[in-house]
Order: C-alpha cells, then structure tokens, then sequence
C-alpha cells in the first residue's frame, strides 16, 4: 500500500486562521496528515509557486488554500501543480467575501479550482478528504459512515420536532 497522501493548507494571511481552522480539525478527524502555511499571491509568490510545484514530489494530494479580498492565492497555487486545489474564499469587510468568491471562482481554461462558500472551511476539508479516498480505502469507509451518521441525525431530529407538534395539535 502506498504512503498516505498529506494536505497542503494555505492561508493568505494569518487573519484567515480562524476560519481555516474548522478544516484543521476536520482533517485531524479523518487521520489526514496535513501541513499548514502562509504564503500571499501578491506578497510571496515565488514560495507560492515553488511550493505547489513541488507538492506532488513532497507528498501532497490536495491543497486547500484560504484568502480574501482579491483571493489570487488558489489560482497562483494551480497554475504551478497538478494536484486538486480548493479554494476557500474568505469573508473580508470590504465587500462580505463577494470579491474573494468572485476572484477564487474564476479561473481560466486549463486552472481548474474547487471552490467552497465563503468561509467553507469545513467542507473543504471534506471535499480534500473525499479526493484523498478515491485512493484509500480507509478514508472512503470513514465518509461513508459520516453519511449514516449524518443521515441518522436527521431522522433522530424529525422525530423529536414530530413530538413536539403532536404537543401542540393536543393542547
């Protein structure tokens, strides 16, 4: 079996740490190693192209990367790997995250990224996840088993508003 991949997470800024964290923790949940760093389309973006070009080499295969306002940062990270990238864009006080969803979703033919809502740090974890456990099996059984999981709250949910409306239909 072959070494299990890691995710790469990058933050624009050190602002962006708060939301970004919900996907640390989601992929600490799964068991994906990951690393975490900061580097800015705009203020490094040579340790951002060097980086992604070498992440398959380093045992990478995703990136998440986080960035608001202009939110260059998954496309800089894309245009330099082959590797999955997924965007987070980041909700700033200029304009509620628009420009950063706007400039995260719009990339050109042949830089594709993944992108998530504003501030979806969760769900870019699982999406990552999900890339990951196309090849490996572990991960796959372990999202499977959140769907049940999700699946069985829902039910346990309506159960409970069910009760409650029968309380109401009853007084």
């Amino acid at each position: 079996m072959s070494e299990q991949k890691k995710a790469a997470v990058i933050m624009g800024s050190d602002s962006d740490f708060p939301v970004v964290s919900g996907a640390l923790k989601t992929l600490k949940e799964y068991g994906v190693p990951f690393e975490v760093h900061i580097m800015s389309a705009h203020r490094t973006p040579e340790a951002a192209a060097e980086f992604s070009s070498k992440a398959r080499e380093n045992g990478f295969g995703v990136i998440i990367a986080a960035a608001g306002k202009a939110a260059h940062l998954a496309g800089v990270l894309a245009a330099h790997t082959t590797i999955p990238v997924i965007g987070i864009p980041i909700k700033s006080s200029t304009l509620d995250g628009l420009d950063a969803l706007l400039a995260t979703v719009q990339m050109p033919k042949g830089i594709p990224v993944a992108t998530v809502a504003i501030d979806g740090a969760d769900n870019a974890a699982i999406l990552a996840v999900q890339i990951l456990a196309l090849s490996d099996e572990r991960l796959a059984e372990k999202l499977a088993q959140e769907k049940i999981n999700m699946k069985e709250g829902v039910a346990k949910k309506n159960e409970a508003v069910q009760k409650k409306v029968e309380e109401i239909m009853v007084e």
